[in-house]
């Protein structure tokens, strides 16, 4: 026993419908206002967290970069007999020099690895207070009054 419909009750039916669909259609504003609420709580709470991984990654990246320079400086020495001066300072490591006769680099493949994670250059001393050459990055303030402020440094022999 099947129920058939006539056309008109067809219509009515798909008419009905009809209604009904463009009434549940989309979302109301207050529905958009808590989504929207729930993102901004959520982007609050990991903006701080995610900014911390961000400089931990830069400072790993500078330790590791200053230990390429030392390395870069030791071959330097080993050919040459000295390290570069504070005068020609590091750009020795990747372009000859009038003080280096048996410059046999480039020691480091390029010159924007003498550059730190924020732009700015390495500092370089030779000869330090100790005689050692020192290598060290100003960290992201860049301001070189503060000597607590450098993010890190390489001492040579």
């Amino acid at each position: 026993m099947v129920k058939r419909l006539s056309a008109t009750g067809v219509r009515k039916r798909i008419a009905g419908a009809r209604k009904r669909d463009r009434r549940d259609a989309g979302y109301t504003l207050m529905e958009l206002l808590v989504v929207m609420g729930i993102l901004a709580v959520l982007t609050a709470v990991a903006t701080p967290q995610l900014m911390g991984y961000f400089g931990k990654a830069k400072t790993q990246s500078v330790q590791l970069q200053i230990e390429n320079i030392g390395t870069a400086l030791e071959l330097y020495y080993m050919e040459n007999g000295s390290y570069p001066s504070a005068s020609v300072g590091l750009k020795a490591l990747v372009e000859a020099t009038p003080e280096a006769p048996r410059w046999n680099g480039p020691y480091l493949k390029k010159a924007k690895n003498l550059l730190d994670p924020w732009g700015r250059p390495y500092q370089y001393n030779y000869p330090a207070a100790n005689g050692e050459y020192e290598v060290y990055s100003l960290g992201p303030t860049g301001k070189a009054s503060v000597a607590a402020e450098r993010t890190t440094a390489f001492r040579g022999s």
